[in-house]
């Protein structure tokens, strides 16, 4: 067998998804190329053809492969030199409803868990946070993204900070205003107005289907490039596998780094566990940054940032006298959502009534 999978290694489609993606992104399936059918990897694999079916449903979901009605599943990821060149524009199908139209965290296990963090904790919950946030916090987001978005990491490159456009302020004294930041084009207009009241230099990248257009981002002379890969507002626009990478080369063409903004991505309809930029990333030279305005409560104001090594003993050199945004009680209340699994309960509570309403439309 070509693929194994080993039962003590997690979900069969998972390991099967790695393993596919790794031979595609090393060039063992090249552009353009066939994958096997359904039934030939279910029994190359000894896996059933759901399982299959589910990996290949997330390869097309991420941009390495995609369907073509009775004809099969065909790499369309790119992995060259210089950069991607445009692929087939990619259907929308598997793009998530407004967030007014999702599940909304349940009120009770909110409020349940309010109660316990003030029984539990009591007078703790007054104390002074520490500068860059609670270790609980810290300890609970590490573990997080870890198991779900592939970012590892010790907990003292966590910042926590009350919500993303804080986070992007304390980014740019970090990394400095006298370099060029590069915003896609449209963009959330705070990502803008945050760049112009710290009186840093952007540039505009206009955004193709897939990503950022190519020869934009060859030709800037930006050397920091601030992307919502997934589902960048108001465009709806998702970077494909391909433009995933050419933004990784880049950056790591030169003395460049990335924020990645990757607001909203937890309700990819597939389960998306390795492809950030920051995973992807060789060199340390990617800034992840989250939320939980939308898979929670836009009222509960809390971001994190996560540095790469070798950014976070500069920020604490330069930034860390900077007293923590959020307070210790809503820390601990969400630091015991993501311990007790309430959180993660809840975003695949809201996968799965997703990609019901996703057959029930085909």
């Amino acid at each position: 067998m070509r693929y194994k999978i080993d039962k003590g290694k997690g979900p069969a489609y998972l390991q099967l998804y790695r393993q596919l993606r790794d031979d595609i992104i090393d060039g063992a399936y090249q552009f353009g190329a066939r994958l096997p059918s359904k039934r030939s990897l279910s029994d190359d694999s000894g896996t059933s053809t759901v399982t299959v079916e589910h990996t290949y449903a997330l390869l097309c979901d991420e941009g390495y492969v995609e369907a073509r009605e009775k004809s099969g599943y065909f790499v369309v990821f790119r992995s060259v030199d210089g950069f991607a060149a445009p692929t087939e524009r990619r259907a929308a199908s598997n793009n998530p409803p407004p967030s007014s139209e999702r599940p909304a965290f349940p009120f009770s296990v909110m409020a349940k868990t309010l109660r316990a963090v003030l029984t539990d904790r009591g007078e703790a919950v007054l104390e002074r946070s520490p500068n860059a946030g609670r270790d609980e916090l810290r300890e609970a987001l590490r573990l997080y993204l870890a198991r779900n978005r592939g970012i590892r990491v010790e907990k003292e490159q966590i910042v926590i900070g009350a919500g993303a456009e804080y986070l992007y302020g304390l980014i740019i004294e970090l990394l400095g205003r006298g370099r060029v930041y590069g915003i896609e084009s449209p963009s959330y207009e705070k990502i803008e107005r945050v760049y112009m009241a710290a009186e840093a230099k952007c540039v505009y990248l206009p955004l193709a289907h897939d990503g950022i257009d190519s020869k934009a981002l060859s030709a800037t002379a930006a050397d920091v490039l601030h992307t919502t890969p997934y589902r960048s507002f108001p465009s709806g626009v998702t970077a494909s596998a391909s433009k995933r990478h050419e933004y990784i080369r880049w950056a790591e063409a030169g003395e460049r780094f990335i924020i990645e903004d990757d607001f909203e991505s937890e309700f990819a309809v597939f389960r998306k566990p390795e492809d950030t930029l920051y995973s992807l990333s060789k060199k340390g030279n990617v800034i992840y940054l989250n939320t939980f305005s939308k898979t929670i409560s836009p009222s509960l104001r809390i971001g994190y940032a996560v540095m790469p090594k070798r950014l976070a003993d500069v920020f604490y050199e330069k930034l860390g006298f900077y007293s923590c945004t959020v307070s210790t009680y809503e820390q601990l209340v969400l630091a015991a959502l993501i311990e007790n699994g309430d959180f993660e309960r809840h975003i695949n509570r809201v996968r799965r009534e997703l990609r019901s309403r996703l057959k029930t439309k085909k």
